[in-house]
């Protein structure tokens, strides 16, 4: 079961606590859309793409390391492409979903501590990540993690529905 929605009519103390209120929704989301998958629906693609819920998973937790470890505040990040292999989303097969929830969860508690340290208008810091642009704001960077969430987690909803008929949140 997911958190609850974080409703408009809900009061946060800062819009950064809006912010990760809405990550933290979409990966309780994300975690429950992939409980009940069989393993090898976890490692199964459904859609003509080809990625697999495993995937999808990994690939969350990287694009919040790439842009706020390695994009907003600079850090050298070990393979900040590590979710990817020949230009697809991968997972090897000595990887299970409990390795990649752990890592999601470290994440999600390393995003909490980016976000809580900085002010949403702070520029990040210029690196390779930006690829030559001028860095983003850390509001733009979580306004972007938010929609990459959002829409994931649409993707898996469809996935969930045709592997066993499982709808909504």
């Amino acid at each position: 079961m997911s958190l609850p929605f974080p409703s408009p009519t809900v009061q946060y103390p800062s819009r950064a606590e809006v912010l990760l209120g809405y990550l933290a929704y979409f990966r309780s989301a994300l975690v429950a859309k992939l409980d009940g998958l069989p393993p090898a629906e976890l490692r199964a693609s459904r859609l003509p793409s080809g990625w697999t819920p495993l995937q999808l998973l990994k690939h969350l937790a990287f694009v919040e390391r790439r842009w706020l470890v390695w994009g907003f505040e600079g850090e050298a990040v070990a393979e900040p492409w590590g979710d990817q292999q020949d230009g697809c989303w991968f997972v090897a097969p000595s990887e299970t979903v409990e390795h990649l929830l752990a890592s999601l969860r470290q994440q999600a508690e390393r995003t909490r501590a980016v976000v809580l340290a900085h002010e949403l208008d702070e520029v990040g810091q210029p690196g390779e990540r930006w690829d030559g642009a001028e860095p983003a704001t850390l509001e733009r960077v979580l306004l972007h993690l938010v929609q990459e969430y959002a829409r994931h987690v649409g993707h898996l909803d469809i996935v969930r529905e045709l592997v066993d008929g499982t709808v909504g949140e």
